[in-house]
């Protein structure tokens, strides 16, 4: 009696397609569930390959990446790639043929269409006429569907994105919409890697430039942090040589203070954004120009400051040196035209005098006056040579000169003028010196000049008193010299008067002992002979002078004829 009803339910059931409808209902049902997971799937692969692309990757790499993820949200058998360049689609990457440089592809290729109607398309079989295939035969039979989207970003198309299967009809719309948001992504990113190259490429010719800078740059903050530098070292500025960290304050890496400086240019330039130069001189004595330079931000107002820090020691140095040229170049010019008028009388001055006092050889009061003229004119004749000298006013020969012969000339003439009672002179003449190409004259004058400076430094000095002359051989890098020294532990030199011992007319004798001319002479036959006079002293010590000249280059031995 139980069974009755359930066959007639079921009877009824399938009469009026209940039966029928849940069937229906469930596959549906199994259907939709199955296009809800390709979905998810598909966004889950959009969700992966978003994270995986990244601003440093390539193309390339980009490339790789989808192709590894494609496969699992449609029928993927060919990825493919194609750039624009030059308005020409090129292929770029392509099975088995990865990233290689293609032909342009023509225009009459269906490739070229999904561009020209900016919109991805399903393109189905394409012809094997297609000048595709001519470029990659061996897809010719193996592709039977291609779906082509273009990678479109603000308005401009960058290439092509292809993805083909072996099956037929492998694609349909819903396949087709997710490419298209998959073109759009890749088309970001390859947009964003192009931008994120050029601006790296930016950045690194901007750092080059910054760091090839020899001036130290320093980038400050309104906070008066050091948020940047090129590192140039410079000892004199910087306690450990060059700039510290970032975030160091700016006022104790360059001045070691613990507080912004009263006068700091940030204050300045937060008012009137216009550039600031200053100079300083440090402790050291090096002279440096402090540029500093604004920073704006986009209201203009001041985001950081940049500061300069060029080292115009040399420079200075080679000004002081110009002027002090052009100022000996004036006093020379005096110094001759004086010379040359004062030479004719005192030759008549003094000839006169010899010849009176000749004449009145048994008068021997008048004839010592006369004997009294004669030598002060001679006296004047030898300032006026020595003015003549400095000027340069004079030729005179040079020829291959024994140093050691010349320096022991000079000590003869001054023999009698050191009292070898109070002043010892401590002779070391080195053996087999060079010749070199001097005015021997000159030569023994410069060295008189340096023994009788060295016996007029010794004067006030008690206990020993001692001059040490030393000739040698001097070995340089670029340039050899001899050399020959005059020292003295006398009274010494200050130092801020050595600049001026080589001055005309600069002396620190009494005015009846020295005109002032001796070292400035000197030190122009130094320079006549393409050799220098250099001074090192110390208060209290001594002074050491030493002349240096070039040896004379071997000359070429004369064979005589058998």
């Amino acid at each position: 009696m139980s069974q009755k009803p359930d066959g007639k339910n079921k009877l009824i059931a399938d009469l009026t397609g209940v039966n029928a409808s849940k069937l229906s209902y469930y596959a549906e049902l199994k259907k939709r569930q199955e296009k809800i997971r390709r979905q998810n799937v598909r966004l889950e692969i959009l969700h992966r390959l978003t994270r995986a692309l990244h601003l440093e990757m390539s193309v390339e790499d980009m490339f790789n990446e989808a192709q590894q993820l494609l496969p699992e949200a449609l029928p993927c058998d060919l990825l493919g790639l194609a750039m624009l360049q030059n308005d020409e689609l090129v292929i770029k990457a392509l099975p088995p043929f990865h990233f290689r440089q293609a032909q342009p592809l023509p225009r009459d290729s269906v490739l070229w269409e999904p561009l020209n109607l900016n919109e991805a398309l399903i393109l189905g079989e394409l012809p094997k006429s297609d000048p595709f295939f001519a470029g990659y035969p061996h897809l010719a039979e193996q592709l039977h569907s291609l779906v082509v989207a273009p990678l479109h970003y603000k308005s401009a198309n960058q290439g092509l994105l292809l993805i083909g299967s072996s099956q037929k009809s492998a694609y349909t719309q819903e396949e087709l919409s997710f490419v298209q948001h998959l073109a759009e992504q890749l088309a970001i990113s390859i947009q964003n890697a192009q931008l994120y190259e050029e601006v790296s490429r930016a950045r690194q010719g901007w750092e080059a430039t910054f760091n090839a800078v020899t001036e130290p740059i320093l980038l400050i903050d309104t906070e008066y942090n050091i948020q940047l530098n090129n590192h140039r070292p410079l000892p004199e500025l910087f306690p450990d040589g060059k700039p510290s960290q970032q975030d160091q304050k700016c006022f104790t890496t360059l001045y070691g203070r613990n507080s912004p400086c009263p006068n700091c240019p940030m204050q300045t330039l937060a008012i009137d954004p216009r550039p600031i130069y200053r100079h300083l001189e440090t402790k050291t004595g090096r002279q440096l120009d402090l540029s500093f330079y604004p920073v704006l931000g986009k209201e203009q107002e001041l985001v950081a400051m940049t500061i300069i820090i060029k080292d115009i020691t040399e420079k200075a140095q080679m000004e002081a040196k110009l002027m002090h040229s052009a100022r000996l170049a004036a006093i020379g010019e005096m110094a001759a035209g004086v010379a040359h008028e004062l030479n004719s009388p005192m030759t008549v001055v003094i000839g006169t005098a010899q010849l009176l006092y000749a004449e009145l050889a048994g008068n021997p009061e008048q004839g010592d006056s006369l004997k009294e003229i004669a030598d002060c004119g001679l006296r004047c004749k030898r300032i006026i040579q020595n003015l003549l000298t400095f000027s340069r006013q004079e030729q005179v020969p040079m020829d291959l000169t024994n140093l050691n012969r010349e320096i022991e000339r000079a000590l003869g003439l001054v023999n009698y003028l050191v009292d070898p009672t109070q002043i010892t002179i401590v002779k070391q003449l080195a053996e087999d010196l060079p010749r070199i190409m001097a005015n021997a004259v000159q030569i023994q004058q410069v060295v008189t000049n340096l023994l009788i400076n060295a016996r007029d430094a010794l004067t006030d000095k008690t206990g020993e008193k001692t001059i040490y002359l030393k000739s040698y051989l001097e070995q340089g890098p670029d340039q050899d010299w001899v050399t020959v020294s005059v020292r003295d532990n006398g009274t010494g030199i200050e130092k801020d008067k050595l600049d001026d011992v080589f001055t005309p007319f600069y002396t620190s004798k009494e005015a009846t002992k020295g005109t002032g001319l001796g070292l400035s002479v000197s030190f122009g036959i130094a320079q006549a002979h393409g050799g220098t006079l250099e001074v090192e002293s110390s208060p209290g010590k001594g002074s050491c002078f030493s002349l240096k000249l070039p040896p004379s280059p071997p000359q070429p031995t004369k064979h005589l004829p058998v």
